[in-house]
């Protein structure tokens, strides 16, 4: 595998990061993750303005102009023929002087690799089942917005599914609301109404849960971002999650009690399969 090291295109066993960087040491950076299909990057211009505003707001110099980084990411795909794969960008402010201060750390380091992606089964196509997590998310945290590479309620809170034997964990917030899941927005339907919990719940500003929201709209189905708490997903007609390297997955369980599955969900996913199809142009 070929990877993007800060300008130059190295062999993956080639591609390797300082140990005094501080992304590694503090976490002080950003990733973006997005899917490839047909060889083009899925709402490129909608990662790379959330990468470009978290790096506004942690005071990180983008090293590459758009355009720049969108012809190496083009030139990447191609070099790996991996024209049907996962996207990462990662940003590190890069090396400077011990602790936290930012001072001196003025040369930033972005990489770019490439990642398997399998194709869905249509005919199986996955559901995921859910635990809560014992962690909590800040309510109204303005870093919640950003991809940063400082993770960690999520990284436990996935273990502790991983460790329930299911595959994802739901985050409340410290009010007590339902917030995301570890690696995903969360959505529930209620009547006809697809809901999602709004950004000052404290949770990420996903790509994918904007094109659901946006989907919606051009489709006349009714949105409505707002907090409710966990009990309250049980009596939902449909939950689902929303993520760039699968799109739309269903909740079948939740704290091993089984949820409703709504005939919407299979509508969105159709929908959100033809628009990738159409700015992707490929069929899938």
């Amino acid at each position: 595998m070929t990877v993007f090291l800060n300008g130059e295109f190295v062999p993956a066993d080639q591609a390797v990061v300082s140990v005094f960087d501080r992304s590694f040491l503090y976490g002080d950076g950003l990733f973006e993750t997005l899917r490839v299909c047909g060889g083009e990057p899925f709402r490129w211009r909608q990662h790379l303005t959330r990468l470009q505003q978290g790096a506004d707001f942690l005071k990180i110099r983008l090293p590459f102009v758009p355009e720049a980084l969108r012809h190496a990411a083009t030139r990447l795909i191609q070099a790996n023929k991996a024209p049907e794969s996962i996207l990462r960008i990662s940003l590190s402010r890069g090396l400077g002087v011990r602790g936290y201060s930012i001072k001196g750390a003025e040369h930033s380091f972005l990489v770019m690799s490439l990642h398997p992606l399998s194709s869905p089964d249509l005919n199986n196509l996955p559901q995921w089942r859910l635990i809560t997590s014992s962690f909590r998310l800040p309510a109204g945290d303005p870093l919640a917005c950003f991809k940063t590479c400082n993770k960690l309620p999520q990284i436990l809170a996935r273990a502790e599914a991983e460790t329930r034997g299911v595959e994802e964990a739901l985050l409340l917030n410290t009010n007590g609301e339902v917030a995301e899941a570890a690696s995903s927005n969360l959505f529930w339907i209620d009547g006809k109404v697809i809901c999602t919990p709004p950004l000052a719940a404290g949770i990420l500003s996903g790509i994918t849960r904007a094109v659901v929201l946006e989907i919606c709209d051009r489709r006349g189905v009714q949105t409505q971002q707002r907090n409710i708490v966990r009990e309250e997903l049980h009596q939902a007609e449909g939950v689902f999650l929303t993520l760039s390297s699968l799109g739309i997955v269903e909740v079948s369980e939740l704290d091993q009690q089984p949820l409703r599955q709504s005939p919407l969900l299979a509508t969105l996913r159709t929908n959100y399969a033809a628009l990738i199809s159409q700015e992707c142009g490929k069929a899938i």
